[in-house]
Order: structure tokens, then sequence, then C-alpha cells
């Protein structure tokens, strides 16, 4: 075992461990710490706590201090310098004439780099970019090219549900969707119906998506045979969350009757997929 803290660097961010070095540290505090990419200052979203040595990435680093006023100061300033800095490479991304939109500028808080996060269609070359960056401002330069759905972390907004983004305001990873899970919910496969802002599935498809599997479980597919109280048919129609059915008998000029799931008997289920056709045309919303 170890003892940790948990400190994050954005305000919805993976948490990193760090060594506290004997000192107390709580919750919210702002602390300096090393980082892979220079001297950072971060939260402590985790106070101090005992972790098992398999869940650490060793070797663990020490936090540095407990920020400072001064430290803050230093902070205030890079945000300023991150909004210059921002308007120079746009004037800059201009004049290569690149095919690119700039996202987000960031210094490292020692200063030692500074990262410009933009989206492309595809890959730019952008080493004179790079270059011409340099020699305005001295230090390391490093473009890195993201996502639309990072771009919607950075960038805030509202949903379809008229809520702020769930990335941008509580969830520190994505977490993997998928079209099956819009299927199995019983969802329109419409790109409008099941894309977020950022044109992409929306993440909330994850949230329910084991109440569902469970449902699935007990309760007859779209395509299933069955036995009820009037013969033998085929389920046409399912409603997870209520649990009727409907079923077209194999009698009665193939009637559809309405039935609980209770009062049925499985002969043979179905199973729900996801086919090529229905694949290509929602690809472009898949990561």
């Amino acid at each position: 075992m170890a003892e940790v803290i948990g400190v994050r660097f954005k305000s919805v961010g993976k948490i990193y461990y760090f060594d506290p070095d004997g000192a107390v540290m709580n919750e919210g505090d702002s602390v300096i710490v090393e980082t892979a990419r220079g001297v950072e200052c971060g939260e402590v979203a985790m106070a101090n706590r005992q972790v098992d040595d398999d869940n650490i990435v060793k070797p663990l680093k020490k936090v540095i201090r407990i920020a400072t006023p001064a430290d803050f100061k230093q902070i205030e300033s890079n945000k300023k310098k991150e909004k210059e800095a921002f308007d120079i490479c746009l004037k800059k991304i201009a004049q290569h004439k690149l095919d690119m939109k700039l996202i987000d500028v960031e210094y490292t808080f020692d200063n030692n780099k500074i990262l410009f996060y933009f989206t492309a269609d595809g890959r730019v070359d952008f080493r004179e970019l790079v270059k011409d960056l340099a020699s305005v401002f001295r230090t390391r330069i490093e473009l890195r090219q993201i996502g639309v759905r990072d771009e919607a972390k950075m960038l805030g907004g509202l949903g379809v549900c008229g809520k702020p983004f769930c990335c941008s305001t509580f969830l520190g990873e994505f977490q993997p969707v998928s079209i099956k899970m819009a299927k199995e919910q019983g969802l329109s496969l419409n790109p409008a119906k099941i894309s977020g802002t950022c044109g992409r599935l929306m993440c909330c498809l994850k949230y329910e998506q084991e109440a569902y599997e469970d449902l699935l479980r007990v309760t007859p597919k779209v395509g299933a045979y069955v036995q009820t109280q009037d013969g033998k048919g085929t389920v046409v129609e399912v409603n997870l969350l209520t649990g009727r059915l409907k079923v077209k008998l194999n009698k009665n000029d193939g009637a559809a009757r309405d039935y609980h799931k209770d009062e049925v008997k499985l002969l043979k289920d179905a199973q729900i997929r996801v086919d090529n056709a229905e694949f290509e045309a929602l690809k472009d919303i898949v990561e």
C-alpha cells in the first residue's frame, strides 16, 4: 500500500496519483507537481488515502509544494498569454493556408511549453507553422490534433437535452458507445436523434445500458418465437420498460395481439444485430 493524493489538471479531467510526501492535503487544495510535460499546477480531487501498489504507475512523483499566492499570479499571467497566443496562432494558420481549426491554447505552468489544440478533417503538415510559432514565442511548441468529442469537452455548450454537455461538466473520461446500444434501447436509428452536438453518438447511451441489458435477458426480442394462450407466434414489437409485447400469431390470419412478457413462453429467442446497411447509414457518427 502507498499513500497518495489524486490531482486533476482540468475542471473535468482525469485524476492522477502523486505522493504527498508526508503532507496532509484536502480536496480543493492547489498543488504544484512535476508531470510528464513539465511543472504544472493542479487541484486536489482526492485527499490523502492508501492505495494498493497494483493501482499505481511507478515511479510515483512527489508533490513539490502547495500553491502559493505567487503561483496563482503566475497562473493568471499564463491565462493572459494564452489569449494572446491564440490570436497569434490564428493569424499564422491563415498565413500558411492550413486547413485546421484552432480550439485552445495552453501554457505549462513553468512556461517551458505551449500546447496548441486543433481539429482537422485529415492529416495536416504543420512543420512550418511550428517553426514560425517557435520563432515568435522562443519556447517549445506542441501542436496536438484532437477529435470532435475532445473539442466539445474543451469548448462546452448545451446538449440536445438542454443541459450543459456531460463531457464538460462531470465525465472525466469518454465511455465507449455503439449503434447496438441505441438499437437495444429501442431508439430510432436516426442520426439526428442519437447524436450529440459534437456529431457523434451521445455519451448518455451508456448510462442506462446495463438496465436495458438486464431487461433484454428476461424479455423476448423482436423476432422471437413464443407460445401464447392463443397459440404460437412471432414477436413483432417490444416495449422493454413496460414488458408489453405484440405477437403475430400463426393462426387467425396472422393477427397481432398484445401480451405481457409474463403471459408468454419463450420457444426460440432472437438476437439484436446491427446490419451492414444500418452501420453504413450511421458510420459518420461512430467514433
